[in-house]
């Protein structure tokens, strides 16, 4: 039976061929080739695999990908084509990464945390993001670009004067 989902915005239909319990990170980036998603520890406490189902920031590497039948899957290639995303922009405009590799599922992490409270206190970041490990401590500055994520979000919902 194949398992049918809407994936960045279009649907997608996997091979027959694929199990359905095999976990939704390796259909990510083995079966579909999308490889901004990350293999980190394999039991859902590092947060490098973390993407959106039905905008909830979920680890991938724990969900069966017959779980996402039917529903919405967003990984850090669908935030935007170019960066344009305000995470994505404020990721860069404070210079985040240092290694880069747990960077994809903090961004994840940070926009669904960002969709439900547009304006997070430090303690709403640092609780919305302690499942996601940066082994380069970039937290600091991981807390800043949330910050001025949500300002440009704010600022871009602003009518024009």
């Amino acid at each position: 039976m194949a398992i049918t989902f809407t994936l960045n915005g279009k649907s997608q239909t996997l091979p027959s061929d694929v199990s359905p319990e095999m976990p939704l990170l390796w259909v990510l980036r083995d079966v579909l080739n999308l490889t901004g998603t990350k293999f980190g520890c394999g039991m859902a406490f590092c947060g490098a695999c973390t993407v959106h189902l039905n905008g909830d920031a979920i680890r991938s590497c724990m969900t069966p990908v017959s779980s996402v039948a039917g529903k919405r899957v967003t990984t850090i290639e669908g935030l935007s084509p170019d960066a344009s995303h305000p995470v994505q922009r404020a990721w860069i405009e404070e210079d985040v990464p240092q290694c880069g590799y747990c960077q994809s599922g903090q961004i994840m992490s940070a926009t669904a945390m960002l969709a439900k409270k547009s304006n997070p206190t430090d303690a709403d970041i640092d609780e919305a993001m302690s499942g996601n490990i940066c082994r380069c401590g970039t937290y600091q500055r991981i807390r800043k670009a949330i910050h001025r994520a949500a300002a440009m979000s704010a600022a871009a919902k602003k009518p024009a004067a």
